[in-house]
């Protein structure tokens, strides 16, 4: 978000200088403290979605082209399980929010931070059912 924000920003300022542009995010949310399993979960998220080639080149230009290569390779060569199997826990870290719904919130919060004005939340099926995580991630309820 630190990233894309100033972009974003700069292009919709009006006559007194100040944005007038909403930056939406959709937020990956894996709401459990087991991160094992949401890693997994956003391991297998990562390979599908960054070998689409606009996601690709997106995350070319955010600098994750050494990080991301060795899944590109193996997905190209068609072994999807060794795709997902070399995403590097930082990269499922940083694209996924997981933990207990305290520090979802937080995280969730660290988007609006850095720039986003409609963080949406998609809730990823590990943990708890989504209706109870949708109640345990609302800020209201921190």
């Amino acid at each position: 978000m630190r990233t894309v924000a100033p972009y974003v920003h700069e292009g919709g300022k009006g006559a007194e200088g100040v944005s007038s542009k909403e930056i939406a995010a959709r937020i990956f949310v894996a709401p459990t403290t087991d991160s094992d399993t949401a890693r997994g979960v956003a391991k297998f998220a990562i390979a599908s979605y960054m070998t689409v080639p606009v996601y690709r080149a997106f995350h070319e230009w955010l600098g994750r082209t050494d990080q991301l290569k060795a899944m590109w390779e193996h997905w190209a060569a068609g072994d999807r399980k060794a795709a997902v199997a070399s995403i590097p826990d930082e990269v499922a870290d940083d694209l996924v929010v997981h933990g207990s719904p305290e520090e979802c919130r937080e995280k969730i919060a660290a988007y609006v931070e850095a720039g986003v004005t409609t963080p949406i939340p998609a809730i990823l099926p590990v943990g708890v059912p989504a209706e109870d995580a949708v109640r345990m991630l609302a800020p209201a309820a921190g």
